[in-house]
């Protein structure tokens, strides 16, 4: 059976891996396993090893607490969301372009945003 910790650890993996533009069969490569591992580690079907977990943060440039970040949060939350963001490649692609424009127009990205999701409730 999968543990919530399991699951929410690949999402982390997955969430860093595609935030740093890497692919599934780079980072296998890098951690010297195969791509298919990557896949089942990202959905917690398999827990990874203290070891495997500790050259994944290094390949994606974050401390190993990261992929633990909001695990709190997450098993108290999780009823209320219905889908996971982090698991939308397009959610993702739309914040990796949000970020990518400078900061005082991103700005105003956002007012407008935030209107007309108001205006649409």
């Amino acid at each position: 059976m999968t543990h919530s910790v399991d699951i929410h650890v690949g999402k982390r993996v997955r969430h860093r891996r595609w935030m740093v533009g890497m692919t599934q069969q780079q980072l296998a490569a890098h951690v010297g396993i195969k791509f298919q591992q990557i896949q089942k580690y990202e959905t917690g079907m398999n827990r990874i090893s203290a070891s495997r977990l500790w050259d994944i943060a290094a390949t994606l440039g974050v401390p190993v607490q990261y992929f633990f970040e909001g695990l709190d949060e997450a098993n108290t939350t999780a009823a209320n969301q219905p889908d996971d963001l982090l698991a939308d490649k397009e959610a993702l692609d739309l914040i990796r372009s949000y970020y990518a424009i400078p900061e005082n127009q991103r700005r105003r990205l956002f007012d407008l945003a935030r209107v007309l999701s108001d205006a649409a409730a």
